[in-house]
Parts: C-alpha cells; structure tokens; sequence
C-alpha cells in the first residue's frame, strides 16, 4: 500500500506547486471609463490599467492577469474586438474568474455582439482551466489505480477502494469532458474590425455575402492565402481577410 499513497502524495505536491505557480500575476485594478461608450461600470472589478503597446513581459501578456489587464486597455481605447480577443484568452486560462467574465459580458453588450448561452453541463466542465483539468486528469488516474491494486493487496476496506475508484473515474471524466468542450474552441476567432466584409470566393474582389461587427466570434473552417474561411453562430459562411480576424487561441 506504500506505493500508491506515494505516487498519490506527488501528484498532489505537483499539484498545488503548479497552483502557486500560476498565482504569481500582475496585480488588478478597476476598469476605468474612458471613453464611457466602452468602459465597464465602476463596481466591476478588473485588473491593472495598462496600455496595449506598453506590455514588456511575455509572461504578463499570456497569464489570466496580464490578457486581462490588456482587454482593459483595449476596452478604454475603444477597440471591442481586441478587447473581447484578449478576454477570451484569459477567461481560458481562468474560466472561472468573475471579473473576466462580467467584463466580456459588458464589452460585448457594448459592441451590441450576441453572447453565447452555455447550458449547465458546459459551465461544469469549464468550471477548471485546462491546466487544472489535465492536472486533475492525472490525479483520477493514479486513485483508479491505486483502488485497483488496493483490490489485489488486501480485501479489507471495501468502501476505500470503491471510493477511491469512482472518485477517479469522475475526475478522468471530467477531464475528458473539458477536452471535447475545450477542443472546438481551438478554431474559434474574434473579428477585430468592423463591418468586415464576408466574401463568397477568397479574392479581394469577390463579391459580398454578408458583413461582420466587430467583436463576433466566429469559427474558422478552411484557410486559403490571405483569407480564412469562417462559419457565424447563426450558421453563414463566407471568407474574410486573414488580417481582420485573430484566433482565440495563437
């Protein structure tokens, strides 16, 4: 029984170092109001003022924090589509944070963007970002185990075991579930200019289908040079320019 209860003690320790690790973020201040057609209302809380361009740390720009400090900036500068493409990536490093949530939420009202709506399930298995599902993946495989070889050792606490199996099954489930849910959003874009002008043919000169406001997240199908094929919640397809959209997800 030694074994397991080892294994099971180091991935707890990796754990909660890798937590700490993730901690150590830019501090966080409100949002403020200018201009006041794109600043959020003074009693959201957000993270530290900082301007697009003066970023110095690839650190900051790809932690929760530092993605969300710069969604700020964009927001007071009166760009919604960046801002709403930086919010995305923080709210997939921290999905469960309020703050990023309630502040996407705004911007894209503000941009008058439709938002998605997500059923129960889909909240559950966001709740954890994809370093802590995969992380407690790892710990629901290593209880399954240990149940299973506690099950050949001793036939004593019968409970423990079938406690410890379903435990880590669920975790493993969970995991998996966030992967499936995590997966398409790797094809996922923000369109960062307005009125973009979705084409039927990848040419400059084609012929317009429709146009995109600024801030919509699409799903990216195809690519063809500089232009990408995309496909709208509403079920449109049409190519835009490579430039005037960014994927969630660099």
């Amino acid at each position: 029984m030694r074994a397991p209860k080892i294994a099971m003690l180091m991935v707890g320790l990796a754990f909660w170092s890798s937590q700490a690790l993730a901690q150590a973020s830019p501090a966080r201040e409100a949002l403020q109001a200018a201009p006041a057609s794109q600043a959020a209302p003074a009693s959201q809380a957000s993270k530290a003022s900082q301007a697009p361009q003066a970023s110095s740390s690839s650190q900051a720009r790809y932690s929760a924090d530092g993605l969300y400090n710069l969604a700020n900036s964009y927001a007071r500068a009166g760009k919604p589509g960046l801002a709403v493409l930086n919010y995305e990536r923080a709210a997939l490093l921290a999905p469960g944070d309020a703050d990023i949530n309630a502040n996407l939420e705004y911007v894209r009202a503000a941009a008058h963007v439709a938002t998605e709506p997500r059923s129960r399930f889909t909240r559950i298995a966001r709740a954890a970002g994809p370093t802590l599902a995969a992380w407690l993946g790892v710990l629901g495989i290593a209880l399954v185990g240990a149940g299973l070889l506690a099950m050949k050792m001793t036939p004593r606490f019968r409970w423990m075991r079938t406690g410890s199996l379903l435990l880590g099954v669920a975790l493993v489930a969970l995991t998996v579930s966030n992967a499936v849910l995590l997966w398409p959003r790797m094809y996922e874009a923000v369109v960062l200019v307005d009125q973009t002008p979705a084409r039927v043919s990848p040419v400059p000169m084609g012929d317009t289908a429709f146009v995109l406001p600024e801030a919509e997240t699409v799903t990216m199908t195809a690519e063809h040079e500089d232009f990408v094929l995309i496909r709208t919640r509403g079920g449109l397809s049409g190519w835009v320019a490579r430039a005037n959209v960014a994927a969630v997800v660099p």
